[in-house]
């Protein structure tokens, strides 16, 4: 079970099948440092790691312990790209920029391989490639647009058509799709704890317990708060996600924090896991509430979609998940479902991750929309790029000004709303 969570997230098949969870000590007392970093999750961590192995002198912050939010509860499913194809990046952010994106993006899934390999991480990492699967006509135009876009730059994504989707996935549910084959799996929670364990190995001092209460600029260095001491820096760096609060709440209001929520079986029976995307590729689909699922390195079967800000929704989300899966797999109906649990991911408006400099020295970075394995962890070496003084233009994807959304104190109706309004649509088949 996951540790100070609701009981309706908790039960986590990545806790349970952990090699050995994170016990970092608080930070006690007052310290100086090179680099703060707020946050233990992927983007925090791979800040850490890249810093330390320049020699830098950094300090990491995390509220819990390291891989405690969606970085340890996510599909771990390592999906290269963004929302956005090629082309859209492209018309959006120019030749220049939109290049050095599409180059960050499409190369991420290779750099959490890299770090997995260089530092003989324990995470179960396969990488037998992404399934995106169409389910109408309209999407499946779509994704074989993509394809087409990611094969002008640099390839890694082909198109399928129905039988061909219907032979790696092992039901006939779907109208095509694209395979992209930079993709791959992982045990996320592993793959958290692994770089935390190698960001110390190389001197990042890493601890636990230690929410950051207050952050003030004091000369040329800021200075953070914690329950039982201080850290000053000269450079921040903000990496909590959809976990944003204080003492950021401007951040915390420039993202809508939606829970993912997953189940898990038993262990599949051999004969029946055969059946089952029998090359061991991950899935999602292309509706606006899209599912998503895998099987893990034993052979237990995973679904994932959207919950709710309500245990009561995200229960019935959760029912309704085991629902769909015996729809695409009508012999699971008779496996055992072990494991439920969930957590927050960060969306932004524009479905892009966001790069914001607060102030003089402090930088945030959040919003992975759903892709945070790969893409938190080449944000994080972006944001450790600049923390060891890159400038700003130099770097591979747009700082941006901070803009909170409109109406954000309402945005847990409007969430609510919006799921339901959604369901709706993909109900209809619109």
């Amino acid at each position: 079970m996951i540790q100070n969570e609701r009981p309706a997230l908790s039960n986590s098949l990545w806790t349970a099948t952990a090699n050995q969870l994170a016990d970092y000590a608080p930070l006690d007392g007052d310290t100086q440092t090179d680099v703060a970093i707020i946050g233990g999750g992927y983007t925090g961590l791979s800040a850490a790691l890249h810093l330390a192995e320049t020699g830098a002198n950094v300090v990491l912050l995390e509220t819990r312990q390291p891989g405690w939010g969606a970085s340890g509860r996510n599909g771990g499913q390592i999906n290269p790209g963004l929302k956005d194809g090629p082309a859209q990046i492209l018309a959006r952010f120019g030749t220049a920029m939109g290049e050095r994106m599409i180059a960050l993006s499409g190369g991420a899934a290779d750099l959490v391989f890299d770090l997995i390999d260089r530092h003989s991480i324990d995470c179960a990492a396969s990488r037998q490639g992404w399934l995106r699967a169409a389910h109408n006509d309209s999407t499946l135009g779509d994704l074989h647009d993509l394809a087409r876009s990611w094969q002008s730059h640099g390839g890694g994504m082909d198109p399928l058509d129905r039988d061909g989707m219907a032979r790696m996935t092992g039901t006939d549910a779907y109208y095509g799709g694209a395979i992209d084959r930079r993709g791959g799996t992982l045990h996320p929670l592993n793959y958290a704890l692994g770089l935390a364990r190698s960001a110390a190995g190389a001197g990042a001092q890493i601890h636990g317990e230690t929410p950051v209460t207050e952050a003030n600029k004091q000369g040329a260095a800021w200075r953070l708060r914690t329950p039982r001491g201080t850290l000053s820096a000269e450079r921040v760096l903000i990496c909590t996600n959809a976990y944003t609060d204080a003492p950021h709440r401007d951040l915390a209001r420039s993202f809508i924090p939606v829970c993912s929520v997953q189940v898990a079986t038993e262990r599949l029976p051999d004969d029946i896991a055969a059946t089952v995307l029998p090359g061991g590729q991950h899935v999602s689909d292309s509706r606006r509430l899209l599912l998503y699922y895998r099987k893990d390195a034993e052979g237990r079967f995973l679904m994932g979609g959207r919950g709710t800000l309500r245990d009561s929704s995200t229960q019935g989300q959760m029912t309704r998940l085991r629902q769909v899966t015996i729809e695409l797999y009508p012999h699971l109906s008779g496996l055992r479902w072990e494991y439920a649990w969930g957590g927050y991911v960060a969306v932004t408006r524009d479905h892009t991750p966001h790069l914001h400099e607060l102030a003089p020295g402090l930088l945030a970075g959040l919003g992975y929309n759903g892709r945070g394995v790969a893409m938190a962890t080449a944000m994080g070496r972006e944001m450790a790029l600049w923390a060891a003084g890159a400038d700003i233009a130099s770097l591979s994807f747009p700082v941006t000004a901070l803009t909170p959304l409109p109406f954000a104190f309402a945005r847990n109706i409007a969430l609510e709303m919006e799921v339901l309004r959604l369901r709706l649509l993909d109900r209809l088949g619109i």
